[in-house]
């Protein structure tokens, strides 16, 4: 049957591997509540302080457990039983605990925090187990892991002398901050970078516009009086934004169609023509030549006339019509 009151701690495990804490939260809520000396069979208390402490311990131990020490009615011996049963779990943790310390390394941690957890995660079982760890030994552990690129800021921290873990940790805290401000500067803005230029951005739609009809009125297309203007409804909206879509796309496609008259090539128009001047200027002038000479014209007719073989020539000349005798020419 499950526990109806709230607990005050969490119950002790059957297995007893939350044996350290349990028994650390059970002591300080006994000793809050008055009742610290009801586990300690050296001293007499009272039959009602007694049975509170037994409701107490009973309240938080595994149910299993409740069956096994069903006969113990005074706290001190339920106490006692408990301790000699799962007592060895220090011999268990604390070698482990002992491990995780000598392998514990600032380095490899990527923030303060994560090496201050688990830091004080390995102190705390050291310690319930009776080990003790001092504020200098976590401040040597601290300072003798540090990065080998990093000697020179150990040897400062070192020159500061801190007393106490809790110093060092908000120095380094503190470092790691500024650090991360820096670095996030650096990405945003590069060192030597100009800054971005400011941009404006203005925009307006048909939902923001307000006629300026006649009459009065008490607002936009509500109230008294004739209003302040008509304002565009969606479905014109839309027909208008498709009618407009169409026509750029039939204007797009007279433009790959026509020829630029200004350079003669397709794809744009005279207006939106960018060949430079002294290019357009070389193909009007080439344009107006072929408009000037004429074509070759071949002429067709039945009649007789001049022929290239000589057959119907009315001028028969031979080459010696041609030759002129020296003693001939008049000096």
């Amino acid at each position: 049957m499950s526990n109806l009151t709230k607990l005050e701690i969490n119950a002790l495990d059957i297995t007893g591997n939350n044996y350290m804490t349990w028994a650390v939260g059970a002591r300080m809520h006994l000793r809050g509540s008055g009742l610290l000396e009801t586990i300690d069979n050296t001293k007499t208390v009272s039959d009602e302080k007694k049975a509170k402490a037994m409701i107490f311990l009973r309240h938080h131990i595994h149910d299993g457990l409740k069956d096994e020490y069903i006969t113990k009615e005074d706290p001190g011996d339920l106490w006692q039983s408990l301790k000699e049963r799962f007592d060895h779990q220090k011999y268990v943790i604390l070698p482990k605990a002992k491990h995780e310390w000598i392998h514990l390394r600032f380095q490899d941690y990527k923030s303060v925090s994560e090496f201050n957890s688990a830091m004080f995660g390995i102190t705390s079982r050291m310690m319930l187990c009776g080990e003790k760890i001092s504020d200098y030994d976590m401040i040597e552990k601290t300072l003798s892991t540090f990065h080998p690129e990093n000697v020179v800021l150990q040897q400062q921290y070192r020159v500061n002398g801190f007393k106490r873990y809790s110093e060092l940790m908000q120095i380094l805290l503190v470092a790691e901050q500024n650090n991360q401000l820096v670095l996030l500067n650096h990405q945003a803005r590069p060192t030597g970078s100009a800054p971005f230029p400011e941009v404006n951005v203005a925009s307006s739609s048909y939902d923001n516009w307000r006629g300026r009809g006649r009459g009065r009125g008490r607002g936009r297309n509500h109230g008294r009086g004739r209003g302040r203007g008509r304002r565009f409804r969606p479905y014109d909206e839309r027909n208008k934004k498709d009618s407009q879509e169409n026509e750029r796309g039939r204007d797009d496609k007279r433009q790959t169609e026509k020829v630029c008259y200004r350079c003669g090539m397709k794809g744009h128009w005279v207006r939106t023509c960018r060949t430079p001047r002294h290019l357009a200027d070389l193909y009007r002038e080439s344009q107006k030549g072929k408009e000037k000479s004429g074509g070759e014209t071949n002429f067709i007719s039945d009649e007789p006339g001049p022929s290239f073989h000589g057959l119907n020539d009315d001028t028969h000349l031979d080459v010696s019509d041609f030759l002129v005798e020296p003693e001939n020419i008049d000096v």
